[in-house]
Formats: C-alpha cells, sequence, structure tokens
C-alpha cells in the first residue's frame, strides 16, 4: 500500500508505504518528508519508495495498492500523463516496474489504504515537530 499526503496544494508534503507479506501481515513502514510539493507528486514518491523496498526485498511478484485514482490509472494506461513533473516520476515508476516478474497495480478506497495514509502524514509530522510525532 502506498499514499501521499499534502497540506494545501501544493503545500508541506510526506509518503508513506506498508510491505506486507502475501497474508497481510506488515513487514516494512515507510515514510518520508518530502517538503512543499503537490498530493499527486507525493503519491507518487510513495510508491517510488514502495517499490525500491520491494526490490531491496528481493521480491518478484507484487500488487501495488493506492487509493490515487489518477496515478493507478495513469499506471495501468488508462490516462496519459500530461502534466511534467509526473511525467517524470511516471517513467521512473515504470523503469522500477519492469524490473519485477510480475506486477499488479490497484485501486482501493480511501478507508481501506488508512496505515500508508497515517505513514505520509508521519513523515510531515516528524519534519515539522519533531519532538511530538510518533
Amino acid at each position: 500500500m502506498v499514499d501521499g499526503a499534502a497540506r494545501g496544494n501544493p503545500g508541506e508534503a510526506g509518503c508513506g508505504a506498508v510491505i506486507a507479506d502475501e497474508n497481510g501481515a506488515v513487514v516494512k513502514e515507510l515514510s518520508r518528508y518530502l517538503g512543499r510539493t503537490t498530493n499527486n507528486v507525493a503519491e507518487y514518491e510513495g510508491l517510488l519508495m514502495g517499490l525500491q523496498a520491494l526490490l531491496e526485498l528481493g521480491q518478484k511478484h507484487i500488487v501495488v495498492q493506492s487509493d490515487s485514482q489518477l496515478m493507478v490509472r495513469q499506471l495501468n494506461g488508462e490516462y496519459r500523463v500530461k502534466d511534467q513533473k509526473l511525467r517524470g516520476l511516471f517513467e521512473q515508476a515504470t523503469r522500477l516496474l519492469r524490473q519485477f516478474a510480475s506486477y499488479r497495480i490497484l485501486h482501493v478506497r480511501r478507508e481501506m489504504n488508512k496505515l500508508a495514509d497515517r505513514l505520509a502524514n508521519r513523515g510531515i509530522d516528524q519534519a515539522i515537530n519533531p519532538t511530538s510525532a510518533g
């Protein structure tokens, strides 16, 4: 599961990714502060962070879940990538995806992506107020 968050658009942003095994048990939680950017950039950054972690773990067959309909549809070839900043992130993502033996990119409802959302917001919170984030 991957997610991005921006407080304002653009605004302070973070991304999160959850790596789970085939039984749904969480293997790894990732979060990162991105500075000031848009929610769509944050979504892609969460994806890139998650894909890199999956490659490092040696995974070959993956399923990515995101609540970003735009990103999912772009990666599945249903939408063109018109924004220049997103195009570069899209190209990075497709390069990483080609390194897996198989992959699926699925859209999930926001309420099914709560942990990744929490991690994305944690990235922002830890950067803005490092002593109170947890």
